[in-house]
């Protein structure tokens, strides 16, 4: 990678997206943001709740990364953002046509697991099954890799890195 790309790092609550994504932008020398810092408070209030979100829900949020990702064209960065359907990356590479996806993916008992050990996070471990139920894996037609999180971060952001190096350079 010559250009740096700029990443979304996707997937069901608790894959480790906060935790990959700024291990992963340490490792490609960019910035990182926090996808959940995108979400307007009547979002972050309605998850706390143990409500699952729209998809109105969602545009102002998925609006608010592709703005992000759009400023960060050409510079490289990486943002957590769950990005489960289709539409949604759509809606993303619509505002950031570079923008690439690390799918963190894995068994479905140790990403329950690992939920239920987090602290001081507003996702629920109810609402992981509305996740899984609402996720459409990466298509062949879009730009990005799925990376497994068994085992530890530093592990999983080694195996990121590795699949995004066989990326074609980024589309400005």
């Amino acid at each position: 990678m010559n250009t740096p790309h700029v990443v979304v790092v996707m997937g069901v609550a608790g894959t480790g997206k906060t935790t990959i994504g700024p291990l992963l932008a340490a490792r490609l020398g960019v910035p990182y943001a926090e996808g959940d810092d995108f979400h307007p408070q009547a979002n972050i209030a309605k998850m706390s709740a143990g409500t699952p979100l729209t998809d109105e829900d969602r545009l102002p949020w998925l609006d608010a990364i592709g703005a992000w990702a759009h400023g960060r064209a050409g510079l490289g960065g990486v943002v957590s953002c769950s990005a489960l359907k289709r539409s949604y990356r759509d809606r993303l590479r619509s505002a950031a046509p570079g923008v690439v996806f690390v799918h963190l993916t894995g068994d479905r008992a140790l990403i329950e697991d690992r939920m239920s050990h987090r602290q001081g996070h507003f996702m629920p471990t109810a609402l992981l099954d509305s996740q899984f139920a609402t996720l459409q894996p990466l298509g062949a037609d879009e730009a990005g890799v799925g990376v497994d999180v068994a085992g530890g971060p530093e592990e999983i952001t080694e195996r990121a890195v590795h699949a995004l190096q066989d990326l074609p350079e980024p589309v400005q």
